[in-house]
């Protein structure tokens, strides 16, 4: 069977093809009851536009671009997802495009990219988004785009972005393990290409400051995003003569990772030791037990960021709702769960 044409929905709705046109590319200018025949239409022939043939017949393309470098899977398919539904809501397309950060080409891999595939713009997600040289780089190119960041307020550089405030939130969980009676707190940090690590480090440094503990050195130890890290660093910081009583991991896979190596030390968590994550992934509560951690709604950040990607490329898509045009911050929160719990004081052996 032929698949079913924008001639045969216009037919079935007994409307023009400029009007099916409208109502696919959620033009503003189309009558309710006229927009619900179309779409009711399109329904019962269940009519697929084709956004190849869309794209070369607009002026705007209507495929945006989501660029990661992350290994952390559960964040990237957070990420995927919030995009994907700010496309779904104004019938733009999605390409993803994964790369290396590193890459001193990258501006000109991208810029390509966004050429060649005719891409409206861009959502670069960290560390991407934290490179003055690529933003201005691509800028220079012309390519449209929205960052998601790591940063405590709107910086208004006059690049359109959703900043994350993880210092903040890193602040209450160090708060939250001190109040516990904690005072040794290992933290392992995540890439240092992120600026999430850094914030979640200067969060974690200043509520030790605010409460008078002294910072160890020995405590911190460097790493990547990752569950091996995890395990690695938490290994480290357990053979230290004098351990930490609680360990803060900049994300969830690092903090399962410390919690798989406490396990294997014979641990008991938390009691021997209590664990704090980051960013409430699947990690956090598929763990036995559960990890406290900060809630970061990574797909509302990332929806957020493709409406403000799109309603600076089509000022009609989002007329009911202005706030998708400005820059907005997120706030994870905290979530106490079972990996945390008062200090139990330990034997006189264990001390220095």
């Amino acid at each position: 069977m032929r698949r079913p044409t924008i001639k045969d929905v216009a037919e079935r709705a007994k409307v023009s093809l400029k009007t099916v046109s409208r109502v696919i590319n959620n033009e503003p200018s189309v009558m309710q009851g006229t927009r619900a025949r179309v779409l009711h239409a399109i329904s019962e022939l269940d009519y697929e536009p084709d956004p190849s043939a869309r794209n070369l017949r607009s002026a705007t393309p209507f495929v945006i671009g989501l660029v990661y470098d992350n290994p952390n899977p559960y964040h990237i398919i957070g990420v995927q997802n919030g995009v994907l539904a700010a496309c779904r809501e104004t019938g733009f397309d999605l390409q993803i495009h994964p790369c290396d950060s590193s890459s001193p080409l990258l501006a000109d891999e991208l810029g390509e990219w966004a050429r060649r595939s005719r891409l409206a713009g861009l959502v670069l997600t960290a560390p991407m988004s934290e490179s003055p040289e690529l933003i201005a780089a691509l800028a220079a190119r012309g390519v449209k785009l929205v960052r998601i960041i790591a940063a405590t307020e709107d910086p208004r550089d006059g690049h359109p972005c959703v900043y994350v405030d993880d210092h903040d939130a890193a602040y209450e969980i160090t708060e939250h393990l001190i109040q516990l009676g904690h005072q040794r707190i290992g933290f392992l940090w995540g890439g240092l290409a992120h600026r999430s690590s850094t914030e979640r480090y200067q969060g974690y440094e200043k509520a030790l400051k605010d409460y008078g503990i002294t910072l160890d050195k020995h405590l911190v130890v460097q790493g990547d995003y990752t569950f091996d890290d995890g395990f690695r660093g938490a290994r480290r910081l357990l053979a230290l003569r004098d351990p930490p009583t609680a360990i803060f991991g900049s994300n969830d896979e690092i903090a399962a990772g410390v919690l798989a190596a406490a396990k294997s030390a014979g641990m008991n968590v938390p009691y021997d030791l209590s664990i704090a994550g980051f960013e409430d992934s699947p990690f956090s509560k598929q763990s036995w037990p559960a990890l406290t951690t900060a809630k970061q709604a990574t797909e509302d950040i990332a929806r957020h960021a493709a409406r403000l990607l799109i309603s600076g490329l089509r000022q009609d898509a989002y007329e009911d709702n202005p706030i998708v045009m400005h820059n907005q911050g997120f706030v994870p929160q905290l979530v106490v769960r079972g990996s945390t719990a008062p200090m139990r004081p330990r034997a006189s052996g264990n001390e220095n």
